[in-house]
């Protein structure tokens, strides 16, 4: 029986990949400027400044070397996946999460026709986090709440993933006020703050929707064949049978007001890895204590947390690995410099979906929302000029390439790191993900077609 090639296996070969590009790819520049954004300053490309420079194809020893450099670029992310794996299995071990899923499912019924509604309404709560402030990372800290919930309502991991990993992604794809992406890249192209909320916002709700009735339809199946679950052995024990005592119900209200922080930190007050992890760490130590956990039991459960978080951090920093590759050979400009070219003379219709290709293409590259606004805006606006096609559609073509692909690249550390939490190999998530795609990048050509 074919066994799907681990994550760390499938970003492994495509570091080799693209490291063999590097020979094949001319390398080449755009010149950059700074340019600043509200409160920001971004480093932008210049357009029409392309050319081609000395190729830099790149060693066997940069390939050894690049994990390393790779992890150091991401250090920041990698100590916040350690940091919160570990606060979290404190939580865990105080058994507050265990009691309030038990009460949860005893309320709802494990049986109730209820129960799925539950999918739907934490999907769009998650859309509105990732239209709003633009929801990523934060995502890596949300799975770990979402799994236990959604094997305790009789699901699997899938769904424990979809809720806020999809959810949010719908949401990141149509947002209307994601200062990350829409800002930056309406402020590149010298467009209104937040213009177009209002079709940005139709494009959300109907991408969550959609999102949101797949993976019920998915759940209804599961009720159905209950055998067709996808539960590692690893996630196949039951809730632990605790009492909700007052301790627990203190630690379970320590939570929710550190979940309540998160998005407030996140809109409010400019929140970002280091204060979320910081307020992870300190909603763990402070629920150990008001549970009466003793140091050694909190530690032991700190440091088993942090080492079941290992395999994401090593992903995460393998992902970014094979962008660092990339750009010390220089072809990430080559590349968006032919793909852009490639849209020139075709008929709007046409070009229009290019762009979005173009950005599908390039994310695979930059998973960075806002590099790549930085990278592809300031060359796709002006082109959209020359087609006629409005700005906006080139920031909305942006959008979907971002944050659609987001969904399935394996070059993103959030969704590797995602996908390793859950023990979910990349092949059975694209098995389980791909029509859900094909429905979302159907609609998306349409929103495109018809903002042109």
């Amino acid at each position: 029986m074919f066994k799907a090639p681990d994550a760390l296996v499938i970003v492994t070969v495509i570091l080799l990949l693209v490291t063999g590009l590097t020979w094949v790819i001319p390398a080449g520049n755009f010149d950059r400027t700074v340019k600043t954004i509200g409160d920001r300053s971004v480093e932008v490309v210049v357009p029409n400044t392309y050319k081609e420079t000395a190729a830099r194809p790149q060693s066997a020893a940069a390939v050894f070397t690049a994990p390393l450099r790779g992890m150091v670029s991401a250090a920041e992310i990698i100590a916040f996946v350690l940091l919160v794996g570990g606060a979290f299995s404190m939580l865990m071990r105080t058994g507050a999460i265990d009691a309030g899923l038990l009460r949860m499912v005893t309320t709802v019924g494990q049986t109730s026709r209820r129960k799925i509604w539950v999918i739907p309404l934490l999907m769009f709560i998650f859309s509105l986090a990732g239209y709003s402030f633009g929801m990523s990372e934060e995502t890596l800290v949300f799975v770990l709440i979402t799994l236990p919930l959604a094997r305790s309502m009789g699901y699997d991991n899938f769904i424990g993933v979809a809720i806020p990993f999809i959810g949010a992604g719908m949401g990141f794809a149509g947002a209307a006020f994601n200062p990350f992406t829409v800002g930056i890249a309406q402020g590149i192209a010298d467009l209104p703050l937040f213009g177009g909320a209002g079709y940005r916002t139709l494009i959300c709700l109907a991408f969550t929707a959609i999102a949101a009735g797949f993976v019920m339809r998915h759940a209804r199946n599961l009720e159905r064949r209950p055998e067709l679950r996808y539960l590692p052995v690893e996630d196949e024990q039951k809730i632990n049978d605790v009492q909700l005592t007052p301790q627990r119900a203190s630690a379970l209200v320590i939570f929710a007001i550190a979940l309540v922080l998160v998005v407030v930190g996140a809109i409010q007050w400019g929140w970002y890895i280091a204060e979320i992890s910081g307020l992870f760490l300190g909603m763990g130590l402070l629920a150990a204590f008001v549970c009466r956990m003793r140091t050694q039991t909190a530690m032991k459960a700190f440091y088993s947390g942090a080492r079941e978080m290992l395999p994401a951090a090593l992903i995460i920093g393998m992902s970014k690995a094979v962008l660092l590759i990339a750009q010390d050979g220089n072809i990430i400009d080559t590349i968006l410099y032919a793909l852009s070219g490639a849209a020139e003379g075709l008929p709007q219709v046409v070009a229009v979906q290019l762009m979005f290709a173009v950005q599908g293409a390039i994310n695979f590259f930059i998973p960075s929302g806002s590099g790549q606004a930085a990278i592809t805006i300031p060359v796709m606006a002006p082109l959209a000029d020359l087609m006629g096609i409005s700005r906006d559609t080139a920031v909305l073509a942006f959008q979907f390439g971002d944050g659609l692909f987001n969904l399935i690249i394996p070059t993103s550390g959030v969704t590797m790191g995602i996908l390793s939490i859950a023990r979910i190999p990349f092949g059975k998530w694209l098995q389980f993900i791909w029509p859900l795609m094909v429905v979302l990048v159907a609609v998306a050509m349409v929103f495109l077609a018809l903002a042109g």
